[in-house]
């Protein structure tokens, strides 16, 4: 067996290096707009809408990104979260809207982290 990796299989060493080079707050957003793209389809607010829409997987990742950019807020300036704030804010309210028995204020996804959410 040979050492070198094969054209299909990813170069470990190649991928830790790229990593290091990329800064935090480009990590952090990235991963808070992975979870934003993928609560609004489960929202059913993308193309196909109620296909996609499961509120139980909605709310789980509306919960993961309250708590990323609660605790990375600080850590990445408020240029950088003011916008993560609104998009957060922007899927809890159309979480509450599409739930046929809205959470009571404070209970809704992610509010643990954010406190209530408003209109």
């Amino acid at each position: 067996m040979s050492d070198s990796p094969s054209p299909q299989s990813p170069d470990f060493d190649d991928l830790t290096r790229d990593i290091a080079d990329v800064p935090a707050v480009e990590v952090i957003t990235t991963v808070a707009v992975h979870l934003m793209s993928a609560a609004a389809v489960n929202l059913g607010l993308a193309e196909g809408g109620e296909a996609h829409k499961d509120l139980d997987e909605a709310r789980k990742l509306i919960t993961a990104l309250a708590g990323l950019v609660t605790a990375g807020a600080p850590e990445i300036s408020n240029f950088h979260a003011a916008p993560l704030r609104d998009g957060l804010k922007s899927l809890q309210l159309a979480f509450r809207e599409a739930s046929l028995v809205p959470d009571a204020p404070g209970a809704g996804p992610g509010e643990k982290f954010t406190g209530p959410v408003y209109s």
